[in-house]
């Protein structure tokens, strides 16, 4: 009897976890078609405004990041520390990112504004108010 019983929990097991990926598969899936059916739109007639549909893939882009993290990594069923001493670190790391992109980005301004053979930009001098001398 128990051997029965553990075949029969052991196939429902397996159809719950089935179900469970089909069901991410799908939620993914619709996420990405929304993404190019936006992409297309935006070839085609110039809408949304490109500013708008990046903005709109950075939040869809992040919802199927967390969605991923959460179900392949099964963070989504962890307890708050865990998820917290993964996410605290993964920001920091994108904060650490987009700092080094603008520090690079102020270095390769300033090193082309202080090449040699370009012509230096004189501020202009005010001249008295007074026609003084």
């Amino acid at each position: 009897m128990e051997n029965t019983y553990s075949q029969h929990t052991e196939h429902e097991q397996a159809d719950v976890s089935t179900k469970h990926i089909w069901k991410t598969f799908w939620i993914l899936l619709g996420i990405t078609v929304v993404e190019v059916a936006l992409a297309f739109l935006h070839l085609e007639t110039g809408f949304p405004a490109r500013w708008v549909l990046n903005g709109i893939f950075i939040i869809l882009t992040l919802f199927k990041a967390f969605f991923i993290v959460a179900e392949f990594m099964h963070l989504g069923h962890e307890v708050k520390n865990l998820i917290l001493t993964i996410l605290l670190p993964l920001l920091l790391f994108i904060w650490f990112i987009i700092a080094f992109l603008y520090d690079g980005e102020s270095w390769k301004n300033m090193r082309k504004d202080l090449a040699p053979g370009t012509p230096k930009v004189e501020a202009p001098v005010a001249k008295p108010a007074h026609g003084g001398h």
